[in-house]
């Protein structure tokens, strides 16, 4: 799923090919994509975008008093076309969710593999009208978020680190893939409670936030929209790389299992050198 320094990059990639220009046609081709009807796509025909903004993993894409929100999910990518085919796209066939063609003949699609449709596309007045922009926490990248608003964030919080740092209410934009990294960063075990955060830990942890998101958005910075994911993989340090050494230790990197999600850890790094308990793994063991 692309995370804040992805759509970070597609903002700014968006921002040199869309501000500026006039939208010809947007183009649904998945009923399931658009979750909003009113006011209809048609409304973009003829508009000129303004302005690409990221709201946590959301895309804004604002042209007159409208904006066409994006968001991703784990499968949805953003491809950006110099042309179409003259054909229309058939709806419903592939995995091609929405076309969005500028007068000038270039513009993106929107697709989505699988059969787990997620991808969803709003068109609204103000972005505080899509639920998920509504609930969004502060911004890690945001400059107002410094160390002390972190610690005040936390305050009262009694659960996993790692289920705080994915939380979109309390924190938006960190995803899977990057709470893993902070937290190997910051040489935290996922399983450490918020409520056990000493005033050293938080500060370490805030630290390891920024920088971590940082290095990622600079590295994403000039990648083409779809190459974004292969270069989110290439950085990832313990993420995704279960049974490798781990770069800092060469320790081997484990894993626990959920139901739908994973995530990865060093133990050297992170836990002391004991392997977390894997309930999933257990079960299937016994």
């Amino acid at each position: 799923m692309p995370e804040l320094p992805e759509v970070e990059a597609l903002r700014v990639f968006l921002d040199d090919r869309l501000v500026g220009k006039e939208i010809d046609r947007v183009v649904p081709l998945n009923v399931s994509v658009l979750k909003t009807y009113d006011p209809p796509p048609t409304a973009l025909h003829g508009a000129t975008v303004t302005a690409i903004a990221r709201h946590g993993k959301f895309l804004d894409i604002a042209a007159g008093p409208l904006h066409l929100i994006t968001h991703l999910a784990r499968a949805g990518r953003l491809r950006w076309k110099d042309s179409f085919p003259a054909a229309p796209p058939r709806p419903g066939k592939g995995p091609l969710a929405l076309r969005t063609v500028l007068t000038g003949g270039d513009g993106f699609d929107l697709t989505e593999a699988g059969t787990a449709k997620r991808l969803a596309v709003y068109l609204v007045h103000d972005p505080a009208e899509v639920p998920g922009i509504a609930r969004l926490g502060p911004d890690p990248l945001d400059d107002s978020f410094d160390r002390d608003a972190f610690a005040a964030l936390l305050a009262g919080e009694r659960r996993r680190i790692k289920g705080a740092l994915r939380d979109q209410s309390l924190i938006a934009g960190i995803g899977n893939a990057y709470s893993d990294e902070i937290l190997h960063v910051a040489k935290m075990s996922p399983y450490l409670l918020t409520s056990n955060l000493t005033d050293d830990r938080i500060t370490r942890l805030h630290t390891a936030m920024r920088t971590t998101l940082q290095d990622a958005v600079a590295r994403s910075g000039g990648v083409a929209a779809g190459k974004l994911k292969a270069e989110k993989k290439s950085g990832m340090r313990v993420h995704g790389r279960t049974g490798e050494a781990c770069p800092v230790c060469g320790d081997t990197i484990r894993e626990v299992s959920f139901s739908d999600s994973s995530l990865q850890y060093c133990p050297t790094c992170q836990t002391g050198g004991k392997p977390l308990a894997d309930r999933r793994l257990s079960r299937l063991l016994k």
